[in-house]
C-alpha cells in the first residue's frame, strides 16, 4: 500500500490543486484578506467581559483594580475590531492605495462608534438579565442567569452584532451571531430588531430570522422559529420584510412557528406550543392547538383515551 500511494500521490495533489483555477468562489486561495474567526472569537470574549465585568476574567488578570484591567481590555478590542473591520469592508477586493486609505478610515469611525454604544448595549443587557430572573422560577439568583444561561449568552452577542450590523460592518456579525448558534442552539440573525427585557427560556432550536422585529418584555422558548414564509423567490427577497413582528408582552410557548413578513402578533397575545401561524392575529389573543386525540394500547386491547376538557390549550412551562 505504501508504495502504491507513493507513486500516485504526487499526481493527485497536482490535480487538486489545478482545480483551484476554475475561479470559483470556493476557489479563493487569498487568506489575509478576509476577517479572521479566531481573532472574531477572542473578541467575543472580550466583549462579554466588558458587558459583565464581575463575572469573568482571562488567565492573565493580573490587576487588583478591575477598571484599569478593563481600560486595557477595551483597548485592545478598539485595536482588533477596528483591523477586522477594515479587511471586512474591503472583503473580495484589491482596491488601490487611495481606496485602502479611505477603508482604513471608514473602520476607525465604525469602531469609535460601536465603542461609544456599548454603555447603550449594557442598558439593554440588564433588562435582559431582569427579563430572565422575573420570569424563570427556577432561577436562583440573576449571578446564575449571567454565569450559565445560554439563552442570554445568545442575546448578549447578538447585542453586540446588532450594533456592528447597523452600523454596516459586513461579515462580522454573522460570524459573531453563528458562534453563538453554534454553543446554544439559538440562531438569531444580527438584522434581527429586539427591543429591552427579551426573555429566552431554554432555548435550544430558537431561530429568529433577520427581518424580525420584537418588541419590549418577550418572552420565547425552545424550538420557537420566527421565519420566512418561503424562500423560493431566492435572492429576490433581499432586503424586503420577510419575517414577522412581535409586538410588546407576547408570549411565544415551545415548538411554535411564525411565518412571514406581514404576520403581526398584537401586543399582549399569547401563542401557544407546537402552534403554525401564518397570519396576523389581534392583540391580547389566545392561540393554541386543541388537545390532540391519543390513543393507547396494552397488548391487543385499545384504550380509548377519556374526553379532553374542550378548553385545554398547549400552554405550559418547564
Amino acid at each position: 500500500m505504501k508504495e502504491l500511494i507513493s507513486t500516485e500521490i504526487h499526481d493527485i495533489t497536482r490535480e487538486i490543486i489545478a482545480d483551484y483555477d476554475k475561479k470559483r468562489h470556493i476557489d479563493k486561495l487569498d487568506v489575509f484578506n478576509q476577517p479572521d474567526t479566531k481573532v472574531i472569537y477572542e473578541l467575543i470574549q472580550e466583549l462579554v467581559r466588558v458587558a459583565y465585568p464581575g463575572f469573568t476574567k482571562d488567565k492573565s488578570y493580573r490587576i487588583y483594580d478591575i477598571r484599569n484591567n478593563l481600560s486595557m481590555v477595551i483597548e485592545d478590542i478598539a485595536f482588533r475590531l477596528n483591523k477586522q473591520i477594515a479587511i471586512a469592508l474591503r472583503y473580495g477586493e484589491h482596491p488601490d492605495e487611495e481606496k485602502l486609505e479611505a477603508t482604513r478610515l471608514e473602520a476607525q469611525k465604525i469602531t469609535l462608534a460601536f465603542l461609544r454604544r456599548i454603555p447603550e448595549i449594557r442598558e439593554y443587557l440588564a433588562t435582559d438579565v431582569e427579563a430572565v430572573f422575573d420570569g424563570d422560577p427556577a432561577a436562583e439568583s440573576a449571578d446564575e442567569i449571567i454565569f450559565a444561561y445560554p439563552g442570554l449568552y445568545a442575546i448578549t452577542i447578538f447585542r453586540f452584532a446588532h450594533v456592528l450590523y447597523e452600523l454596516g460592518v459586513p461579515v462580522i456579525p454573522r460570524i459573531m451571531t453563528e458562534l453563538a448558534h453554534s454553543k446554544t442552539g439559538i440562531d438569531i440573525n444580527p438584522g434581527a430588531k429586539i427591543g429591552k427585557y427579551f426573555m429566552i427560556d431554554h432555548g435550544t432550536g430558537i431561530v429568529i430570522g433577520e427581518t424580525t422585529e420584537i418588541g419590549e418584555h418577550v418572552k420565547v422558548y425552545q424550538g420557537v422559529t420566527l421565519g420566512a414564509l418561503s424562500t423560493s423567490g431566492g435572492r429576490k427577497l433581499f432586503n424586503k420584510k420577510r419575517h414577522p413582528t412581535i409586538e410588546d408582552h407576547v408570549t411565544i410557548y415551545s415548538g411554535a412557528s411564525i411565518l412571514g413578513g406581514d404576520t403581526v402578533i398584537g401586543c399582549g397575545s399569547v401563542i401557544g406550543g407546537n402552534v403554525f401561524l401564518t397570519k396576523s392575529i389581534a392583540p391580547d389573543t389566545k392561540v393554541s392547538v386543541k388537545n390532540q386525540e391519543l390513543r393507547y394500547n396494552q397488548g391487543r386491547r385499545e384504550i380509548q383515551e377519556v374526553e379532553a376538557d374542550p378548553d385545554a390549550a398547549w400552554f405550559y412551562v418547564i
